[in-house]
């Protein structure tokens, strides 16, 4: 029973994580870091009970009174009108409309402008009435200057940046909503990248026989066309990626099949297909190994081998705290593969594959035994056989599902802080 439990317990634990950044993604969309509150909709919609998430192009929210019937719809202007500043700041407002996409209502939800302007903006009726009734794509038509809004006496500047805020959150949404669908496209790329995988999944279950000049040429291929040549890398980078934003199936079939091969195969087989047939700088780290000779190779010591294999998940749980709280900070900049690209690897990449393969020279696979995340979520997957435990890779790998739901929990308040002192932001 344990050998068809653990399996399912590992993609389980792999498919939560996507699931909650997924979620995290959608709700960010719509209510930005700071959650947006039923209570604040029934100022506007009084049968207001729920709010269900938009995930299309719109990025707003539903509103559904306790039936579960659509009675409006909700969003706020932030981040479209964050670059819009006022007398000293920008505004974020919250835009009601009713099940026709009426406007009903606006409310100033935040803003770092001079708390004087903002309340005198708020205190001004007719002008924080001045698009109801409009409907979403006049609204979104009008500039400021063409509804007529001349501005709030004594808050010109900050009634008027709020009033083309409203205006370009709606712009933005109509330009994506407006934009086709991508179209299916296979390229040279995608051909050659199935056909190498081809080969690594034939090599991956039949071997070289001993045939050792055929495992050399295959390694050098993989660094010269997967690596430098192609660059469709799995990385971290991409798995948030497409956990938050979906996964391009129509524009890049290469990449998504060599996915799912790096998932599946060591999941149902215990192949790990991707480390060892595929990844260009496992394969220079293996090359690397036989330069010197064998006996400047060294082993390291028990204890701080044991600690450095807890760098791998002790990095995943980095890229979830920079994911979810959206913090500036590259990704790819974790990890040695973007610096096959060289003409966007940033400094941070390059000194992490040149520390790699220089540490590989002495210590055979350094990186992919003691740095790699990516390895090491795709080695958490793989079927072990019958000698399969449940033991620290697993409790470990449910910390950081705690890590990812308590991030997502916090997240609002984790960015105000972070951004900010409480003083400067206006409710």
């Amino acid at each position: 029973m344990i050998r068809w439990l653990l399996p399912l317990y590992r993609i389980g634990i792999l498919i939560a994580v996507a699931w909650i950044l997924r979620e995290h993604a959608i709700r960010v969309r719509f209510e930005g870091f700071r959650p947006i509150t039923v209570t604040e909709i029934r100022e506007v919609l009084p049968a207001a009970a729920a709010l269900v998430p938009d995930t299309s192009e719109r990025a707003g929210a539903d509103v559904l009174d306790t039936a579960g019937t659509k009675i409006g719809y909700v969003l706020q202007t932030a981040p479209a009108s964050d670059s819009i500043i006022g007398y000293r700041g920008w505004t974020n407002t919250l835009v009601v409309f009713d099940g026709a996409l009426r406007v009903v209502g606006v409310r100033i939800r935040l803003s770092q402008d001079t708390e004087d302007h903002v309340t005198d903006v708020k205190a001004d009726s007719y002008f924080m009435k001045t698009w109801n009734g409009k409907s979403w794509n006049t609204v979104a038509g009008e500039t400021p200057q063409d509804a007529g809004i001349e501005g709030v006496s004594g808050a010109t500047m900050t009634s008027l940046a709020m009033a083309e805020g409203i205006q370009r959150r709606l712009l933005e949404a109509n330009a994506q909503i407006a934009k086709p669908p991508p179209q299916w496209r296979f390229a040279e790329r995608d051909a050659g990248l199935i056909a190498f995988l081809a080969a690594a999944i034939w090599l991956a279950f039949r071997g070289t026989h001993g045939r050792k000049w055929v495992r050399i040429a295959f390694q050098c291929i993989a660094i010269g066309y997967v690596g430098f040549w192609n660059g469709d890398l799995l990385a971290q980078s991409l798995f948030v990626g497409w956990a938050q934003n979906g996964i391009p199936y129509r524009l890049a079939p290469g990449l998504v099949l060599m996915l799912a091969t790096a998932l599946i195969i060591p999941w149902t087989t215990g192949k790990p297909l991707y480390c060892q047939h595929v990844c260009p700088h496992g394969h220079a780290q293996e090359l690397l190994s036989r330069v010197l000779p064998a006996r400047w190779r060294t082993h390291l010591p028990k204890g701080i081998a044991a600690g450095l294999r807890w760098l791998p998940p002790l990095t995943l749980g980095c890229v979830l705290i920079v994911a979810i709280l959206a913090l500036p900070a590259d990704l790819a900049g974790m990890e040695p593969f973007d610096a096959y690209l060289l003409k966007r690897a940033g400094w941070a990449t390059i000194a992490i594959a040149a520390a790699g393969l220089v540490a590989s020279l002495f210590v055979p696979m350094a990186y992919c035994h003691y740095g790699c995340p990516t390895g090491a979520l795709l080695n958490f997957i793989r079927k072990r056989g019958t000698a399969d435990r449940f033991g620290r890779r697993e409790i470990a790998a449910l910390l950081l599902v705690a890590l990812a739901a308590f991030l997502s929990w916090k997240s609002g308040a984790m960015r105000l802080w972070i951004e900010s002192p409480a003083s400067d932001w206006i409710l």
